[in-house]
């Protein structure tokens, strides 16, 4: 494999050296400039070019967290290939806290953009045509929204070999198979042909260290499979393989009231058993909650009240086996 030129936001990307730009579409009310650090390391010798992501949404840390660990501790610096990493892609989001951009838009519905849109779309389309052209790989990390826990989980379209292949490298808990949705990143990034990874972990507005740690885990080995690490920062190979779900079915809350669940996210549960309480604020509502199927608990709102409706759990609804070791 040679070792092609790269200009990646009017700057010329060398063999052997690191660079940290800005891809900056957009001002506040005050003029002032926010910052999209775009932070990138290129080796001497050829190899892959690998997009980390985080941030998409403005509230979920711990895909921020994923990314500038592997920062911190040097793991996005390559053996070969280049590494570029964008831990906040939602500057506007983290800044005021919230998941959608200024405008309102969720940046996740709003690729691959419109050059002339709204901010959402054009900030799409600038990271499409500017940042895209030049990876073929994409790990992009992400958390549960609102109040609802993700267990760790990559979530891959099935259908789409480069990307199930490295999925089952980083050896995420589960492994979900999800089609496309118009609109996301995942989508833009398959209409182009390039590997993407979806991590999801944990919840908005909360940086979980165990989540984290496997978000930054499978990430190394993706990696190092890739011939990017040294064999130092290759990973134990005694994590077993994901569980692969085909299927899911969220559990909605029979009625209103003040929600205890009683089990943690990714136990496995029989169909029937009481895997949470639903009670009003005065001591006579007590209801039990029971799991609607047999299978792995993916998903736990963790919200303390809940309206008649509402996703309490997420469950896989066909058979899988137990997660073992090699």
């Amino acid at each position: 494999m040679s070792l092609k030129s790269i200009n990646i936001l009017d700057t010329e990307i060398k063999p052997g050296h690191s660079y940290k730009l800005n891809f900056n579409i957009a001002k506040l009310y005050t003029s002032t400039t926010i910052e999209v650090p775009v932070i990138i390391r290129r080796a001497k010798k050829a190899g892959p070019v690998v997009l980390l992501t985080g941030g998409l949404h403005g509230d979920e840390i711990n895909g921020i967290e994923v990314v500038r660990q592997m920062i911190a501790k040097g793991y996005n610096k390559p053996l070969t290939g280049t590494i570029i990493c964008m831990p906040v892609l939602n500057i506007f989001g983290f800044l005021n806290m919230k998941r959608e951009f200024p405008d309102g838009r969720d940046l996740n519905r709003s690729f691959p953009g419109y050059k002339s849109g709204s901010l959402a779309g054009r900030f799409a389309y600038q990271f499409v045509h500017e940042i895209l052209p030049h990876v073929e790989i994409i790990m992009d990390f992400h958390t549960g929204g609102a109040q609802r826990f993700n267990a760790p989980q990559m979530r891959v379209d099935p259908n789409f070999e480069k990307s199930l292949e490295l999925a089952k490298v980083f050896k995420a808990p589960f492994l979900i198979h999800s089609g496309k949705l118009k609109g996301t990143l995942r989508n833009t990034c398959m209409e182009l042909g390039k590997a993407y990874l979806l991590y999801e972990g944990g919840k908005s507005f909360e940086s979980d260290k165990e989540i984290v740690k496997v978000g930054v885990q499978g990430a190394k080995r993706v990696l190092h499979h890739l011939g990017m690490l040294e064999d130092s920062f290759e990973t134990s190979p005694e994590v077993p393989d994901s569980i692969v779900v085909k299927q899911t079915k969220w559990l909605r809350a029979s009625y209103s009231g003040l929600f205890h669940p009683k089990v943690p996210y990714g136990k496995y549960v029989d169909k029937g058993e009481y895997i949470a309480t639903i009670t009003d604020p005065y001591g006579s509502f007590r209801h039990k909650v029971k799991s609607n199927q047999t299978g792995y608990i993916i998903n736990v709102n963790q919200s303390p009240m809940v309206y008649q409706g509402d996703a309490i759990f997420h469950i896989t609804s066909q058979d899988v086996k137990k997660r073992t070791k090699k």
